[in-house]
C-alpha cells in the first residue's frame, strides 16, 4: 500500500481555488462542484476540483473536473505518478481530470486529447482575406463589435447571447452538458476575469457572442453562439477580430479552442485567426481497479471515460 494517500473533501472546490478563472468561485458555483481530489506530491499537494457523481448501475461514486481547462491548484514544478498514488481513502471508482493549458501536466501519463489553436500576440497576425473582407463588409452594413467586461454586462446583452448560443447548441446537435441556462452565464459573468464579446446587428439585436475568461496566463475564447438569422453574415468574425486585439492589449494569447473533431469545419474556420497551436491532456485516474472493471466489462468505449459511462456499443471517444 502507498504512503501517498489521496483524501477527497468535501468543500465545493474551496481548496483547489486560487486566482484563476477556471479555478475560482465563481466558475465552481456555475459548474456545480461539489469536492477537490488532494493528491500529494513531494513538496506540495496537488488539489482539483471535481463534481462527484453517483453510479446508477452501483452503489459508488465517480469525479470528473469541470468543463474547461481548470487543472490542478498547487500544481507548479509539480510531478507525479498517479499509479504511485492510494486513491482508496477517497471512495471512488476513477476520477477525470482535465488539465489547464499551457503548461505540462503535473500528473505523469497524461493522455492528449485534443490539439487547441492560438492566437499568439508574440507572432506575427493571422487572418484569412476572406474573413478581413467579412469582417469590413459587416461593419459597412452597421454591425458593431462591443467588449464589455463580465461584472458589467446587463441583463439584455446577456438574455441575447444566450438566444443565440442556444439557437447553436440546436443547430449542431450539442449533448445536453452544453445547453446552459441564464443561472450559469450569471455566474460566469460575475468573475472579474470575464469578459461578454458580442457583435451586435444593424438593428441593434445581438447577433453573435462569446464568453472569454482569463486564466493561466491565456484569453480563452470559451462559449460562443451566432443566432439563426444571422448565419449567412458570419459575425463571429467581427467577434473574433474584437478579442483578438483584446488579447494583444492584454499581452497574452488568445485560446480559440479546437474542433468538435479534428479537421472539422469549426476547427478550419478557427484555423483563420490562429499563428500557434497547443496539446491539450487530461488524466484518467482508476481508483478502484476491481469495481472499475466490473462496471466496464462488455462496454465497446474505445477512448472514452470511465468506460462504464460510454454508451453501449458506441465506441464512442
Amino acid at each position: 500500500m502507498s504512503d501517498a494517500r489521496a483524501q477527497l473533501l468535501e468543500d465545493r472546490g474551496e481548496a483547489a481555488q486560487d486566482g484563476e478563472f477556471f479555478r475560482s468561485a465563481e466558475f465552481h458555483a456555475a459548474e456545480g462542484v461539489t469536492h477537490t481530489l488532494v493528491i500529494p506530491a513531494a513538496e506540495a499537494e496537488l488539489r482539483a476540483a471535481v463534481v462527484v457523481r453517483e453510479i446508477e448501475e452501483d452503489e459508488g461514486r465517480d469525479a470528473t473536473s469541470p468543463y474547461g481547462y481548470p487543472g490542478l491548484g498547487g500544481a507548479e514544478g509539480e510531478r507525479v505518478e498517479p499509479e504511485e498514488v492510494d486513491f482508496g481513502p477517497t471512495g471512488l471508482i476513477s476520477a477525470f481530470i482535465r488539465h489547464s493549458l499551457p503548461a505540462e501536466p503535473p500528473l505523469l501519463g497524461a493522455t492528449r486529447r485534443n490539439t487547441v489553436l492560438l492566437a499568439d500576440p508574440e507572432l506575427p497576425r493571422k487572418s484569412r482575406m476572406s474573413d478581413r473582407q467579412q469582417i469590413r463588409r459587416n461593419l459597412r452594413r452597421g454591425y458593431e463589435a462591443r467588449v464589455v467586461p463580465g461584472p458589467e454586462s446587463s441583463e439584455d446583452q446577456r438574455a441575447g447571447y444566450l438566444v443565440a448560443y442556444t439557437e447553436t447548441m440546436r443547430r449542431t446537435e450539442a449533448a445536453p452538458r452544453y445547453f446552459f441556462d441564464s443561472e450559469y452565464f450569471d455566474r460566469v459573468l460575475l468573475s472579474p476575469r470575464s469578459w461578454l464579446a458580442l457583435a451586435i446587428g444593424p438593428e441593434g439585436e445581438v447577433a453573435a457572442g462569446s464568453v472569454a475568461v482569463q486564466s493561466d496566463g491565456l484569453l480563452h475564447y470559451y462559449l460562443s453562439g451566432t443566432g439563426d438569422a444571422w448565419l449567412r453574415d458570419s459575425p463571429m468574425k467581427n467577434v473574433l477580430a474584437a478579442l483578438t486585439d483584446l488579447a494583444e492589449e492584454r499581452g497574452m494569447p488568445l485560446n480559440l479552442g479546437g474542433g468538435i473533431s479534428p479537421g472539422d469545419r469549426l476547427e478550419e474556420f478557427k484555423r483563420g485567426f490562429a499563428n500557434r497551436e497547443e496539446a491539450w491532456h487530461t488524466s484518467e485516474l482508476v481508483c478502484d481497479p476491481q469495481a472499475y472493471e466490473r462496471l466496464s466489462r462488455g462496454r465497446d468505449a474505445g477512448a472514452y471515460f470511465p468506460a462504464y459511462r460510454a454508451p453501449r456499443g458506441s465506441g464512442a471517444t
